[in-house]
Parts: structure tokens; sequence; C-alpha cells
């Protein structure tokens, strides 16, 4: 890209500069600390020109977009064409609740549902469990049955509306549960559009929301990603997600390198179940966290589809292009929202929205002010919408493509990102893969390592937090706060077990008894989940049968 004769020339002028303009200067003003480095605590370095991009090949390295390596997106006319989905993180108390909530988006201008579950229907329990007790409806909705389901999309056109769900270890029965619901409206299979995260293995990486071991996790993914080839060809089999390992303490490079090697384990783990790699390639997902630095984010998330890229070409021999292109959800980081001055929260959030937007995201779920402290309210989730419509229709970033494209501070991290996220997919590789690095405890520890670093920088003063360890103010401004109605809990128990009472009892048994058999054969999963669903078996009871004939997974004592 840039002629060696003229970059040797830069390099000489850029000495003279420093020696001539800038030592002169910290000598009488030093600079304001000792050292820049980004979140992650890579370090930065004063200035950037095109001598840090000697060699550099433009059309191997950045092209266009809509062309491999995808760098500066995966279509053509990106945003000119047609902005990202943008999508609110949704769902606290009943599916009534919650139904009013995605009405009242949708009229605001939102353009894609996403729904959050309550822990029990996370952790495949009914909401009259012992274990749900004084849980139920109150970091997300209660799901228990079909009925819920029904009342969660109720007057919400299925063939119109894409819906994301953010589950894991039941997401097939979540699955089935929607397939169902589309049923009743009329709506075949076919032609419902969503995604189900449906991402096991950063459960045993980061959030911890598990049931079964990994192995038969696994099985239940490829069961989902046959069926759905064949049944539910526009949904989106899996989100392979960065974003809670992120949650967790990672850094950025970890976060990209992580999510990369899931990757690598649900597309082999597909290949070796006998599906065509570019028969269900193409509807994988990602989900990466915006965090607060900046150029690192953006770095990222090209470096990313640069990566995929590669390994779905290179490694699996994919021929279809879609396979080979990388497209993902962002949401805003969570952990970055404060407590202390939660209206602060508002400019995070638009900073971290621009850094995913300039990086190219297909979705975008903007975080509410209020989110470190309740769920949100539907002032503060109308701000975090309007957040990402004025980014859209007022700031100018989404009238060229890729406007950061070409930067030498950013090409240059884009490089640093992928040579050290590759470092880490090689190491993984040589432990046999991320299922296997899992049961090790290896990206755990990593995890764990790389939160205690931050936490020390920040208890030192080097990574200021405003309102936190610096600019802290006497009076905190208070702010209304969404509170769960304890009779919640009361009418979700009193729903269910009024489903349990009305429906087919020798039908359920017989569903349950179908789903134990073949849990213990290679029968695909999917069909009879939706039988079940279909029935009233409820979540719990689904997950019951097959906690009985796959277990349940411990932890590896790595702490």
């Amino acid at each position: 890209m840039y002629d060696r004769k003229k970059t040797k020339t830069i390099q000489k002028r850029g000495k003279q500069w420093e020696r001539d303009r800038l030592l002169p200067l910290l000598s009488r003003s030093p600079e304001r600390r000792r050292r820049f480095s980004t979140v992650s605590d890579e370090e930065i370095s004063l200035l950037y020109t095109p001598a840090d991009l000697e060699g550099f090949d433009f059309l191997k390295k950045v092209g266009f977009p809509g062309t491999y390596p995808y760098t500066r997106g995966v279509h053509p006319s990106m945003y000119r064409g047609r902005l990202w989905t943008m999508r609110q993180f949704s769902g606290f108390g009943s599916a009534e609740d919650t139904n009013a909530r995605y009405h009242y988006l949708l009229g605001q201008g939102q353009t894609g549902l996403s729904v959050a579950f309550h822990f029990p229907t996370l952790m495949g329990y009914d909401s009259d469990h012992p274990r749900a007790r004084g849980e139920v409806g109150m970091c997300g909705v209660a799901v228990d049955s079909l009925r819920d389901m029904e009342i969660l999309f109720h007057k919400i056109p299925l063939d119109r509306i894409t819906s994301s769900m953010t589950i894991n270890a039941p997401a097939a029965i979540l699955l089935a549960m929607y397939i169902a619901v589309a049923e009743q409206q009329g709506v075949s299979s076919r032609d419902i559009g969503g995604t189900i995260q449906n991402d096991i293995l950063k459960e045993y990486i980061a959030q911890h929301s598990w049931i079964f071991p990994p192995d038969p996790s696994m099985r239940i993914i490829t069961d989902i990603l046959a069926f759905c080839s064949d049944h539910v060809p526009k949904w989106n089999t899996i989100s392979i997600s960065g974003y809670h390992i992120r949650e967790a303490g990672s850094t950025a490079v970890q976060e990209l390198a992580f999510t990369i090697a899931d990757g690598i384990a649900y597309v082999q783990a597909g290949i070796d179940a006998g599906i065509p790699v570019d028969t269900f390639a193409p509807r994988l997902s990602f989900f990466f966290n915006a965090h607060m630095d900046f150029f690192e984010e953006i770095a990222k998330y090209r470096a990313a589809r640069r990566m995929w890229a590669g390994i779905m070409r290179d490694r699996f021999r994919a021929k279809d292009e879609n396979s080979w292109k990388m497209r993902f959800h962002t949401q805003t980081a969570g952990v970055t929202l404060t407590a202390q001055q939660p209206v602060n929260n508002v400019v995070r959030v638009a900073l971290q929205g621009l850094m995913a937007v300039l990086g190219g995201t297909q979705s975008l779920h903007t975080n509410s002010m209020d989110e470190t402290l309740a769920l949100p309210t539907e002032q503060a989730v109308t701000i975090a919408l309007r957040t990402q419509q004025i980014i859209a229709e007022e700031s100018g970033v989404a009238n060229s493509i890729d406007p950061l494209g070409g930067s030498f501070l950013l090409e240059t991290l884009t490089d640093e990102m992928e040579e050290k996220a590759s470092a880490y997919v090689r190491k993984i590789d040589g432990m046999g893969g991320m299922v296997e690095a899992v049961k090790r405890g290896y990206p755990q520890k990593e995890i764990i390592d790389a939160s205690y670093h931050y936490q020390r920088l920040i208890e030192k003063g080097e990574k200021k937090i405003v309102g936190v360890n610096c600019y802290q103010g006497d009076e905190e401004l208070p702010i209304p706060l969404l509170k769960i109605d304890k009779e919640v809990e009361r009418k979700q128990i009193a729903r269910t077990r009024e489903v349990r009472r009305k429906r087919h009892a020798r039908r359920v048994a017989s569903r349950i008894d179908a789903l134990k058999d073949a849990s213990l054969s290679k029968t695909n999963l999917m069909p009879v989940i939706l039988d079940a669903v279909r029935e009233y078996v409820t979540l719990g009871e689904i997950c019951d049968a097959f906690r009985e004939t796959m277990g349940t997974h411990t932890d590896p004592a790595m702490y």
C-alpha cells in the first residue's frame, strides 16, 4: 500500500519531529500520565503513521465491503442500503407485562424483538420449583409453558417481526415453543426469522447458566443445526457470544479469541454430525460486547470478520460465500454501567453504540441508564432506543461505509488484534479444541486473571471510571426504578399449575417418555421436543427428563 522508499522517509522525518518538536515540549510540559493503554491494558503509541503499516496489503487486509475478507463489512452497501436492526433487551415480570413492552417499543420505532428470560427459565426450572422462589419475573420474563409463549407474542406477527431469544441450555425448547406459536398464527416455520443464543460453551466459560455436561449439550446443538437447516431456514441457530466473556472480565483479545474458538467448535461439531458445512454455516451469527475503548472495540469487530472469513474458507473449505461472512449483534457493555451517577450511563451507551456502528454491526442493543440498579423503566429504555435513532439519523456516521478504514491507528490495532487472538486459537487447538479447553478450565482461568488485573488498575487509579474513582459528587441524582410486584410470582405459579391441570395427562406422559428415549438414541431431539411443547409439557418437565438421561454439569475446580 505504501512505497517503501517513502515509508523510510516518513520514519526519518518522524524521528526528526520527535527530536526537534516533541522532546523540547515534553521537557517543559510532560505527558499527563506515565503510560497510555487501552481498557484491555494494551499499550498505545504516541503517534501512528504509514511507517507502522510497512508492507501493508490493502486488498488482502482491508479490501472492499461485501467482499472477502469482509474487514469493511459483510454487505456491499452497508448502512447506505439498510440500517442495523435496532433491538432492546426486553423481558420482565409476566408474559403480559413483556408483551405490553414489546408493543410499546415497536410503536417507538424498534425494528426487532429481543427476549430476556428470568433465571429459572435459563436454568430449566418452572416457576413453582423451590429453586425459583423469589426469582420469578425478576431478571426477565417467566416462561414455563407454551401458554406463556402464546401470551408473550400475542398480536405480534411472527412472519414480519424477527425475535432474538437469550437462552442457552433450554434453547431447543424455547425455539420449539416459538415455532408452535407461529403455527397457531398460521405462519410456517420456513417463514419465521430470528435467533436463539444457544451458545453453551460460553456458559461454561463465563456466564455459568448451564444444565447438562458439554458432550450432550453439543449434541443438542447439532440437532438444532440439522433441524433448522431443513425446517427453519431463516433462523440463526447459534449466536456465538463474546459478550458474556467480556462481561466476565476478559480483555478484548480474549473476547475475540474465545468467541472464534467457540465458533470453530460448533462448526466442527456440525461437520462431525454429518451436516455439510454450507448447509448450516450461513445461519451462524455472533454477539459482541461494545466496551469503553473506542478504537480497540472497532478494531475487534474488523479483525473478527477477517479471522472468521479465513477460518471458514481455508480451514473448513466452505464454498458458499455466506458461510464466510460473520454477521453479528452488538450490545453495549453492561459491566461499564455504574450505580454511581447513573445518568452518566447515557453518555457511555451513546459512545459504545457509536463504536458498534462504526465497527459494522448488523444489530444493536443499547443498554438503559438504570440497568445496573434494576430492569429498565419505560422512560430509560426509550432514551436508549432514541440513542440508536440519533446515531442513525443525525450523526452522519452511516453515510459512508467503514469511515475509519485506513486510519493508521485503527489498521495497526486491527492487525495486532488478529495476531494475538490467532495465537490464543492455536493454543486452544493444541488442547484438542474448545470443548477440551473448557473441561480443563483454561479460558475460565485466563478470564479470572484478566479481570483481577483490570480491577487492580482501577484500585490504583491507573484506569479512571467517572463517578467511581474520580469526579465523585457529594449528592446522587435519584432516578425512578422499575419494581416487580410480588403478585407476579403468585399469578405465574397459578397459571403453570392450571396448564398442568387442563392438559391431557396420558399424552403428556407419553411425550415425556419419548423425550427420554430420544435422548438415549441418535434420534434428532427437535421434533420430539416440538411434540412435547404442543401438548403443554412444561420447560421444567422437559429439562428434568433430560437431566435424568444426560446428567448435569459440575464446574472444574480451577479456583
